[in-house]
């Protein structure tokens, strides 16, 4: 069939960078790891061209670097980059509720808030417990279902762009934690959820200021 072959490669692909990307998140792929084309081709058993398309993808998406005649690595981020995600996806959703996101919320469809408060059940509970290899796929849905709510694919895929990096920062240090997590990460997805479907504006703006101020003082005393 005409086509066929590059359907195919265009599917490899985009497997391709959504497993590497899953391997940076939960940091099994370390900050600051260098790898080549062949390597990653080879241990995934496909040739190199997929690969060096998925990493590309990858690059695009502010998760690996360039180094000429070595490779790639994978991005390193500082305490400083992360305050700086923080505000910038403050300075989003700020915006946004402030505009169209009240009658957007308002419109929004039973059967999506329905999927929203699923993911809140799943990510909340494993915040509490503090499992963080479960906590970071419901969370990382929730967040990008809940802006979906909106209807503005940008501010989606922004948001999970910098959500994505925060996860590739702060996954390391809370890993390298001495004490438990149980109880320690911010738990409040049913909760936001809640104010998002009684269409409470002031209850959503204060929620996310409280979940930045608590990432940012998690993160920060454990960064120390």
């Amino acid at each position: 069939m005409p086509g066929s072959e590059a359907v195919r490669r265009t599917t490899l692909r985009s497997q391709i960078a959504d497993a590497l990307r899953d391997e940076v998140i939960a940091g099994r792929l370390a900050a600051g790891r260098q790898f080549t084309v062949k390597e990653i081709a080879e241990s995934y058993g496909v040739s190199a061209t997929p690969v060096r398309e998925a990493l590309l993808d990858l690059c695009a998406q502010g998760l690996l670097d360039v180094e000429l005649h070595k490779g790639y690595r994978v991005r390193q981020f500082s305490y400083a980059d992360f305050r700086d995600m923080v505000e910038a996806r403050s300075v989003i959703v700020e915006g946004i509720l402030r505009r169209s996101a009240a009658r957007a919320l308002a419109e929004a469809a039973p059967e999506a808030l329905a999927s929203v408060r699923r993911r809140a059940e799943e990510a909340g509970r494993a915040a509490l417990a503090g499992d963080l290899d479960i906590l970071i796929g419901y969370d990382l849905r929730f967040w990008r279902e809940l802006s979906g709510l909106i209807g503005n694919p940008y501010i989606t895929d922004f948001l999970d762009r910098v959500r994505v990096q925060s996860w590739i920062f702060i996954v390391p240090v809370l890993r390298r934690a001495a004490d438990d997590l149980r109880g320690r990460l911010w738990h409040g997805h049913g909760e936001l959820v809640e104010a998002v479907a009684a269409r409470d504006v002031a209850a959503v703006e204060r929620l996310i200021t409280d979940y930045n101020a608590h990432s940012l003082a998690l993160i920060g005393s454990l960064s120390a």
